[in-house]
Order: structure tokens, then C-alpha cells, then sequence
């Protein structure tokens, strides 16, 4: 029997087969053609010597193969049967190909890039309910980026300051405030009562400026802890919740998908650069993306490129791209620039990635000098501005947050 992994000669289909692009670093003076040949048999049927089971019927089957090495820049794109994988199952895909390649000892560094999936597997997901353009439904905002925040401090406010912080920046013009990452259920903040406290300021908030406001609770925790936070929410009224894709998994971010579809789903990345920030060895945040949208996720954290987080326009933009482009069946995503973000850093910001997209403010609202308010009214005037192509200087003369805040992180 012929277990030849290596097929330079084969045209994938991508109606067939999943597609993965890896850039391949073999150990010091290993065979980047026999690394390859083992990632695609690791990956699907092999393993490290032969086996009495593995027939040529299941071999024709279901192996993967090698359709391209390029030996100079060492990248590697292997095809997968679509039979290889369970349909609507994320961890098992990344299971097989994201898994146990990544310790081979043949491999120096391993770094998946791409991932294309045909259009079976992906219809096969429900992707998300909402999607961008329900997001923006449920805002009313239709012609401009959605204005977010972040509670700062990330953790220390009780669940009235809490509340009484979302009313300031609530009032100031933000659209979206969120929980950080690390807050969930703390002693200095029950989750309960801070669920309770900010949606009776939600409803004040909304009654007085006639504008729909919302809040993105973070459930981040075990399954079943999720979903009884995700319930609680519902049952106050609440439009939004925040899981930390990472930390979950993508099993329980399907599972939380699945239960909540009448909820506008925030994903926040925390942890993503542990395997997607080296250019050496890990995998994408395109396949983050990728991944995040089959799961059901309606909005994404993706980069600034212009903020304290890593990321180029060259890395962030196709991320974007993607996640707004038509992709099967599945709904649009609503990237989430979020990181270091102050005023003066508008018109750049948008000018890269567009006016479809939320653009989250933490330390560039509640640090401004005169508070938190006034923080909140100069980012909605700095972004006002930009999108009409006005200059930030121009507009800064009718505002005076927004004069202060120029002035105050002009270094």
C-alpha cells in the first residue's frame, strides 16, 4: 500500500476538503518535506509507525495530503476530507488540526495561518443570531461606529459606583459600556446586584435621552455558571452578554450561543497573543476569527492598530474584512477595536478600519481630567467628527471635553 502524504500534483477542493496553510520551521537540519508529511498524517489517520488497521480503503479516505511546500518561506498547505471532521464541532476540528502537530519534536515551531472551509461545514454552524447588522438594529445606529466603554477601574467599584460611573458615560454619549475581562461574580462586586444596579440606570438612562443603551455583562466562568448568569440577565431585560472566548473554550462558546440567541453575544479575546502573537509558532488571530464566527459570536475583538495592543493594519484589517464579508450562510460579525484608545487617536483609527465597527474607550474616558462625563462626550465628539471628515481641532472649538482631552494626551 502506497501512504504517501505528499501530493504536489493534486488540486485541493475546497468543496470537499478543509484547507489549513501552516508555516513550518523543521528542527535544525530536518527535512521541511518529511516535517510536512508527518503533520498530515498526525493530523488525520497516521501515526509515528505503521499500523495493521490503517487499510488503503481508509487510507484513500481519509488521509490528508501535502498539495504545496514552498521551501523558502517554508509554508505548507495540507487538504483534509471533509469526513475527517464532525460537523458543527469546534473543538474537534481544532483538535485535529490545531492539536497534537504543535509537539512534534521534528518541528522546531509550527504556526497555522489560514484555515478555508468548505461551504458544507460551514452552513452546518449557526453562526451568529444577531450579527452586525443586528447589533446595529438593536442600537438604532446605522450610519457611524458604535461608541463603547470599559469600566475603569477594571475591578474595585461596587455595584452602585459601578452603576453610577455607566450613568456618567452613559449620559456622555457612550452607546455600549462592557465589564472587563477579570470581572465576573468578585466580592466587591456580585454579579447579581450589579446586574439589578446598572439596568435600573440602563432604563433611567433611556428614558431621559430616548436612545437605546446597552451593557455587556461578563458570564466568563464553568458552563453551567454562564448559563444561569446568562438567564439572570435575560430576566432583568438585559440585550448583551460577554464571554472571554479563550478562557471558555469554544465549547462552551457554542454552548452559550446555542442558549442565548435573542442575546448580542461580546467576544473578548483575553489570552489570544498566547498562541497567536509569536510569528514563529501558534496559530492566527484570523483563525480566532474564523473560528469565533462559526461559533455564534456577534461581536469580536480584533485590534486598533493605532492602541497600546499588538497588531498591524496588515494583521487587523483582514480580520475585519473577514468577519464583515459574506462567508456561506452565516451572518456578518461586528469587529471590536478596544485598547488603549484616546480622542485624538479618531480620525487614524477610522481612517484604517472603517466606521463599521465598535470602538471601545477604557483609560481614554475615564481618564480624561474632568471625569469620566466629560470623557464620554469626547470620544463621541472626536468620532462624530472623523466620521464627517471634520477635523478634530475644528470640532474641539464647540466642545470642551473634547479641547481638553486633545490637549491632554497630545504627548
Amino acid at each position: 500500500m502506497n501512504c504517501s502524504y505528499i501530493h504536489l500534483d493534486r488540486k485541493p477542493n475546497l468543496e470537499k476538503e478543509v484547507l489549513v496553510t501552516y508555516l513550518v520551521t523543521p528542527q535544525d537540519g530536518g527535512s521541511l518535506i518529511k516535517a510536512a508529511e508527518n503533520i498530515a498524517a498526525e493530523s488525520s489517520v497516521g501515526t509515528w509507525t505503521p499500523v495493521g488497521g490503517l487499510s488503503s480503503k481508509i487510507f484513500d479516505e481519509l488521509a490528508a495530503y501535502v498539495y504545496e511546500i514552498n521551501d523558502e518561506t517554508r509554508i505548507v498547505k495540507i487538504a483534509y476530507p471533509l469526513n475527517l471532521f464532525e460537523m458543527g464541532n469546534l473543538p474537534q476540528l481544532a483538535s485535529s488540526v490545531l492539536g497534537n502537530i504543535f509537539s512534534m519534536k521534528e518541528i522546531k515551531a509550527l504556526r497555522a495561518l489560514d484555515i478555508e472551509f468548505p461551504t458544507d461545514y460551514i452552513n452546518n454552524f449557526n453562526g451568529p443570531t444577531l450579527g452586525l447588522s443586528g447589533v446595529r438594529e438593536m442600537m438604532g445606529i446605522h450610519d457611524r461606529p458604535i461608541v463603547g466603554s470599559i469600566m475603569k477601574p477594571k475591578i474595585g467599584l461596587n455595584p452602585k459606583q459601578n452603576a453610577e460611573l455607566a450613568y456618567q458615560v452613559w449620559m456622555g454619549g457612550v452607546d455600549l459600556i462592557k465589564d472587563d475581562e477579570n470581572l465576573t461574580d468578585l466580592s466587591i462586586s456580585p454579579f447579581a446586584q450589579r446586574v439589578a444596579e446598572i439596568m435600573e440606570v440602563k432604563h433611567k438612562v433611556e428614558e431621559e435621552t430616548g436612545q437605546t443603551k446597552l451593557y455587556a455583562f461578563n458570564i466568563t466562568g464553568p458552563i453551567d455558571l454562564m448559563i444561569k448568569r446568562g438567564e439572570l440577565v435575560a430576566d432583568q431585560g438585559g440585550r448583551c452578554i460577554m464571554v472571554d472566548i479563550t478562557p471558555v473554550g469554544w465549547a462552551g462558546v457554542q454552548e452559550i450561543t446555542d442558549r442565548f440567541p435573542q442575546m448580542s453575544i461580546h467576544g473578548h479575546r483575553a489570552g489570544h497573543a498566547m498562541f497567536s502573537r509569536s510569528p514563529e509558532h501558534g496559530q492566527t488571530m484570523l483563525i480566532v476569527a474564523k473560528m469565533a464566527r462559526l461559533a455564534g459570536i456577534d461581536q469580536l475583538h480584533t485590534g486598533t492598530v493605532v492602541g497600546k495592543m499588538e497588531g498591524e493594519a496588515s494583521d487587523v484589517l483582514p480580520i475585519n474584512n473577514f468577519l464583515r464579508s459574506k462567508w456561506g450562510n452565516l451572518k456578518p460579525v461586528m469587529p471590536i477595536a478596544s485598547g488603549g484608545l484616546h480622542p485624538g487617536l479618531m480620525p487614524d483609527l477610522i481612517k484604517i478600519l472603517g466606521s463599521d465597527l465598535i470602538i471601545n474607550f477604557g483609560g481614554g474616558i475615564h481618564g480624561h481630567p474632568d471625569g469620566s462625563r466629560a470623557g464620554a462626550e469626547a470620544a463621541r465628539a472626536a468620532i462624530d467628527a472623523a466620521v464627517s471628515g471634520e477635523p478634530l481641532t475644528q470640532a474641539a472649538q464647540r466642545c470642551p471635553a473634547l479641547a481638553r482631552a486633545l490637549t491632554y494626551w497630545s504627548n
